[in-house]
């Protein structure tokens, strides 16, 4: 248990439990509002702005979240383009983030091992620059979600009530977008941009289980996110294996558990 006093293994901890609370807060409106993909979405777009700033010697996570924040832009423009079908817009942009990054990687196959630790998270290695971004982006994401509560609950269940009552929906929508492309650029580096999504939405799936009310939602998603953050890193520290797949799997465990509860619980009459 040596590893648990190590400078390395305490930043990552700091990391870790920074983005348990933020990355589940921002996951529970996006399942709620049926856009669990864009986490997968924008997390793809990130990679290619990681693999840009490899290429031109610029800080990675800052390029990375440039990327995300105009792809989420992008995606709201499309929404809206294809309103019937707006799941199309999320296809359209992923497929872009994925070619890019496919592109840039044959561009810099120098870098493309440092690369593989975004894609697959390296939270062992967080810096002290990686932790003031992750630090800054919790704040961010705490502000807003406190500060705009009610409003994004009314966007969240009944977006048309909410523009018919007045609200600026176009800004709450972008407001929710650029908040989850800045969770998931300080995400990629501690799960991995593969990874990312389920931090997103696999507590928000938990919560819709055993929660009864919003708030409820909201306490729930930040309690699973961060004992799967923390008992990961713990198991993954001790028994050496990848701290980003052994959170999520603790996740979908926390899960499965949950549902055989709900299966094997009776039903009132």
């Amino acid at each position: 248990m040596e590893i648990i006093a190590s400078e390395f293994f305490q930043r990552a901890l700091i990391g870790g439990v920074l983005i348990g609370i933020t990355a589940p807060l921002i996951g529970i409106f996006l399942v709620l509002r049926r856009l669990s993909m864009i986490g997968d979405t924008l997390s793809h777009v990130s990679i290619a702005g990681v693999a840009l700033g490899f290429l031109i010697g610029v800080y990675p996570v800052a390029v990375g979240l440039v990327f995300a924040i105009a792809a989420s832009f992008a995606i709201e423009k499309l929404r809206k383009a294809y309103k019937t079908y707006a799941e199309l817009s999320i296809a359209i942009i992923m497929s872009g983030g994925v070619a890019l990054a496919s592109l840039l990687f044959t561009m810099g196959k120098g870098f493309n091992a440092n690369v593989n630790g975004y894609l697959f998270g390296s939270i062992f290695t967080l810096g002290t620059s990686d932790l003031i971004v992750i630090a800054v982006t919790t704040v961010i994401v705490l502000i807003a979600v406190r500060t705009q509560l009610k409003e994004l609950f009314l966007l969240t269940f009944d977006e048309d009530a909410a523009a018919v009552s007045g609200l600026p929906v176009r800004f709450y929508n972008v407001m929710i977008s650029v908040l989850t492309a800045l969770v998931i650029s300080a995400s990629i580096k501690i799960v991995g941009a593969l990874l990312v999504s389920a931090l997103l939405t696999i507590p928000a799936a938990c919560s819709l289980i055993i929660a009864r009310s919003f708030k409820q939602s909201i306490i729930t998603v930040v309690v699973i996110g961060e004992l799967a953050v923390i008992l990961g890193l713990l198991i993954a520290g001790v028994l050496n294996l990848a701290p980003g797949g052994t959170i999520v799997l603790l996740l979908i465990a926390i899960l499965l558990v949950l549902l055989l509860f709900r299966l094997g619980r009776p039903t009132s009459s």
